[in-house]
């Protein structure tokens, strides 16, 4: 049985710390604890493993313009570091409050595709 877990809380400070440790300060703005929790990019999912301490988290990620995203899969290895697990493709524009249906179905497409790449890292390939 696998030590892994969902996560069902705060995103962990260990992604925003590990991220602009490797990519500089003001680099992962999607990833800071510090942002009050109805102000958090949303949807995310993250797992931990308490054996070992390893995590994965998915989360919506941007460059300049936060309405273009797309789902960023990290993992953070039990002896420190961050590694980005690549899903493909997951872009999408941020629906907002005035979002189309379409809008809405294609970020949650994006999401489950994220989602699915990081459970398959967790657990491996169901045969």
């Amino acid at each position: 049985m696998s030590a892994w877990h969902p996560y069902d809380d705060l995103l962990m400070p260990a992604f925003h710390e590990r991220f602009e440790q490797r990519w500089g300060k003001g680099t992962a703005p999607f990833l800071d604890p510090g942002v009050q929790i109805h102000l958090q990019p949303l949807p995310r999912a993250q797992w931990i493993n308490p054996d070992t301490g390893a995590a994965v988290a998915v989360v919506p990620i941007w460059a300049t313009d936060p309405r273009h995203r797309s789902f960023g899969v990290f993992y953070l290895p039990p002896s420190g570091d961050i590694w980005v697990l690549h899903p493909g493709h997951t872009a999408y524009l941020e629906p907002g409050k005035n979002g189309t249906e379409e809008q809405i179905t294609l970020r949650n497409d994006a999401f489950r595709k994220a989602v699915n790449h990081a459970k398959e890292f967790i657990y491996g390939t169901q045969l």
